[in-house]
Parts: C-alpha cells; structure tokens; sequence
C-alpha cells in the first residue's frame, strides 16, 4: 500500500507538472503569435497601423533625400548667381539644378524681368544688362510687379516642398487613438471570456490583455517617427521659405540698382 501510494503521488506531480506546461505554452509566445490568435477587429486595427507606419517611412525617406538633394543644388545656385555678371548666364544652369527653389524664384524673377524690359522704350535683354555692359540704363516699369513675381514662386516652391509632409502630421494625431481603438477592444473581448468560463486566473486574462496592449503599441510605434520627423522636416522647411525670401530681397536690389 505504501508503494501504490508513492507511485500515485509521484502520477499526480506528473500530471500537475504537464497541465502547467501547457498553460504555459497556452499564455507564451511571442508577439506574433499574439497577433495571429487575436480578433478579427484587433488584426484589422493592426494592419491599418501598419499601412500607415508603411507610408510615413516611405514619405520619410523620400522627403530626407529630396532635402538633401535641396541643399546641395540651391548652395551649387548661390554659388553660380553670385558668381556671374548677367543673368543669362544664371538662366542657363537652372535646368540643371532645378532642385534648388531658388532656381524657379529666379526664373519667375527672369520672366518677368524680359517682360517689363521688352515694353520699355529703351528695352534691353536682361540677361545681358550689366551696368558696365549696358550704354543706357534700362528702366523697370514696376518693382511691386517683380516683386509679386518672385512672392508667387517662391509660394509655389514652398508648396513643392510641402507635398506629402502633412500625413505625417495625419499619422502622429491619429494613430496612438487606431491602437487605443484596438486595445479597448481587446480588453472588452478579455473580459467577455472572464464571464463565459467564469475563471479569473491568469491563463485566461493574460491572452486578452496582451493582445490589447500590442495594438497601442503599434499605434505609438507608427505615431513618434511620424512625429519627430514631421517637426524635423517642418524646420527644413523654414529654413527654405527663409532663403528664399532673403534670395527675393537680393534679386531685388541687383534689379533695382541696375534698372532703377
């Protein structure tokens, strides 16, 4: 009697031993396995904060590289228009650096220069219109004209640089609330299975909550890089709107000096 004992003692160890194992397993894995037992809203929630994590990293690494193509072609411009003594000269390196915002201000600046000349009496090329080169001065009929000129491109520039930046101002707002979305509905999903097995252990709470909480974080995961970039790329912008409003000025004062 005292073996039987032993040996039915050391079955049921075994037995509580397997049943723990499995509980294990049944709460473990990772947070794939999550995701592919989870609800049919709680994936489709995930696969939305997906898609936008997606395009917000695509925006992201389109914008950076049209940034730096930005920078390195309007300091090559700069470098060009100071350089050279008429504007033609400036007209023809435009093309190639067409990146540069500063390039399309001046060809509005250019086109409307020609224009107003060409209705001068006294109308000279204003590519050529140095003062050293030119015998009579040719004379503006309008500064405010030339200056709405290059206050419309660099509006439109500005606008050029803007395209597709405001969805990750869209990603940053809305997402950390999809991945909220998705966590209330875990948990309402945690707490109906409460009630229908009437068990509070941790093998059925466990599940539910974990699957709620990785739908906020997803949601932050698609919001803090759409965030930190947005606010990083609204700076570049600046900067831009400021250079070409200082390049508006300059432009200005050469036209003046020269055809005032």
């Amino acid at each position: 009697m005292r073996t039987v004992s032993i040996y039915a003692y050391a079955l049921l160890q075994t037995a509580g031993v397997g049943a723990a194992s499995e509980e294990s397993l049944e709460v473990g894995g990772g947070i794939l396995t999550l995701v592919s037992r989870g609800s049919i809203p709680t994936q489709v929630v995930l696969l939305i904060l997906i898609i936008f994590s997606i395009v917000s990293w695509a925006i992201i690494a389109l914008k950076l590289r049209q940034f730096y193509s930005v920078d390195a072609q309007t300091s090559s411009f700069l470098e060009v228009f100071r350089r050279s003594s008429k504007f033609s000269e400036v007209q023809s390196v435009c093309k190639s650096l067409s990146q540069s915002p500063l390039a399309g201000v001046f060809q509005a600046g250019y086109v409307e220069l020609n224009a107003q000349l060409r209705q001068s009496d006294d109308s000279v090329n204003a590519g050529s219109a140095a003062p050293s080169e030119s015998s009579g001065r040719p004379v503006l009929r309008s500064f405010d004209a030339l200056d709405r000129a290059l206050l419309r491109a660099a509006t439109a520039e500005a606008t050029k640089l803007e395209r597709r930046v405001p969805f990750l101002a869209t990603t940053a707002s809305i997402t950390p609330f999809i991945g909220l979305l998705g966590t209330v509905w875990g948990i309402i999903l945690a707490f109906q299975g409460i009630g229908e097995t009437g068990s509070t252990s941790l093998a059925v709470v466990a599940p539910g909550i974990a699957e709620a909480l990785v739908a906020t974080a997803a949601g932050l995961f698609a919001a803090i890089p759409a965030v930190y970039f947005y606010n990083h790329l609204n700076q570049k912008l600046k900067e831009m709107a400021s250079a070409m409003d200082d390049f508006s000025l300059e432009f200005l004062n050469i036209a003046e000096r020269n055809f005032s």
